[in-house]
């Protein structure tokens, strides 16, 4: 929504981003988007938080992973040019939101940390996870100053989340860079200290940033740029722009890339299918299924080899977000098996074909761009 306040600042951002096409050069310098595994709430947690934190809840920070010399500049969207590039961190149910010193952004002090639950606050970042600390991937925290919750809760130690918080809390001491938003106004306050309802962050012109550019605390270069807390199904597009060690930028897309814009895969995630990768084992251990060719600009093939007589059941294609757009079932199908799959019609994006043989399922990405 175009609001008068926000005209001056929208159009500021307009030149903004115009002038970032004309300086963009190769990209190279964003290396992919992490999402982390932060910490999944129990009953213990729920009890003893300051807002409605349903037990399962799953923590995520989500990082950007750059080349050193790089800076993290801003998540963006815009209206910019022949394509615009909308933004959006969604989940299925809301995000929680702290209401004890919760914000849009981490301004809590380490020592505030230690009380109810508001390290699991739902925020946007710069490399910040409280005043005076980075935050850091739990695997590269130096152990030192671990918070210890005075409230005697963020205690579970699920292992789907790696590394409990009472062992390495993610927080790193360092000077992180403030946070500026510019023409998101209404849609930040989904993060505020007392939205307990809100599910979706969309933008479609403006940003969340480092004027000067932020790096990571060592030469791995990784930046913390969102933590989001929800028992539901999570998932986002960015939009992301670096700045070069020679004073350029670069500027990298979920998706449509116009110019000099580069697409990411890993600027698109979705909780439901995350460590999809891992999953081409064999179905039996005989069966094989493959997708070819991936990427593809529409049609494509689905091959399934059967060599143990296994039935062939059905195969489901989902979108992005989870949403069935096409589905084959079939009788007393073995041996091996052709079909063609045309996505003509669809959005370019990430797909998802999940093969039912005999009960068991396999699932492959399958990407149309």
């Amino acid at each position: 929504m175009k609001r008068k306040s926000t005209i001056i600042i929208l159009s500021c951002l307009t030149f903004f981003l115009s002038s970032i096409f004309s300086k963009a050069q190769n990209s190279t310098g964003l290396e992919k988007v992490i999402v982390e595994k932060y910490y999944v709430s129990d009953a213990n947690d729920a009890a003893g938080s300051e807002g409605v934190l349903p037990v399962g809840s799953v923590t995520y920070r989500i990082f950007v992973d750059m080349k050193p010399g790089y800076k993290f500049q801003t998540v963006y969207g815009d209206v910019v040019g022949e394509v615009g590039h909308s933004m959006f961190i969604k989940t299925t149910t809301s995000f929680f939101n702290n209401e004890d010193r919760g914000s849009t952004s981490p301004t809590f002090s380490k020592s505030q940390a230690r009380f109810n639950t508001i390290m699991l606050d739902s925020w946007l970042s710069a490399g910040a996870a409280c005043n005076g600390n980075l935050g850091v991937l739990k695997a590269d925290d130096d152990g030192i100053e671990t918070i210890v919750n005075g409230d005697g809760i963020l205690k579970n130690a699920d292992p789907s989340a790696g590394i409990p918080l009472t062992v390495q809390d993610g927080f790193l001491a360092g000077s992180p860079c403030p946070l500026t938003a510019l023409g998101i106004d209404d849609e930040v306050k989904v993060f505020d200290d007392i939205s307990q309802a809100g599910s979706e962050f969309i933008i479609f012109d403006g940003v969340w940033s480092c004027l000067y550019g932020a790096v990571g605390p060592d030469t791995t270069n990784k930046v913390l740029i969102a933590q989001i807390t929800t028992d539901g199904i999570f998932s986002f597009e960015l939009n992301i722009q670096v700045g070069t060690p020679e004073g350029g930028t670069e500027q990298f897309v979920a998706r449509d890339p116009v110019g000099l814009e580069t697409r990411l895969h890993s600027l698109t995630y979705n909780s439901l299918y995350a460590g999809i990768e891992n999953l081409q084992e064999k179905i039996n251990n005989t069966d094989m299924v493959s997708v070819y060719p991936n990427p593809t600009e529409g049609v494509t093939t689905l091959k399934i080899i059967t060599e143990n007589n296994n039935s062939i059941q059905q195969y489901t294609i989902y979108n992005f977000l989870g949403s069935v757009i096409l589905k084959k079932s079939f009788e007393n199908t073995v041996g091996n098996f052709t079909d063609k799959i045309d996505l003509s019609s669809y959005p370019n994006g990430l797909y998802f074909i999940e093969v039912a043989v005999d009960g068991s399922k396999m699932t492959k990405k399958l990407i149309k761009k």
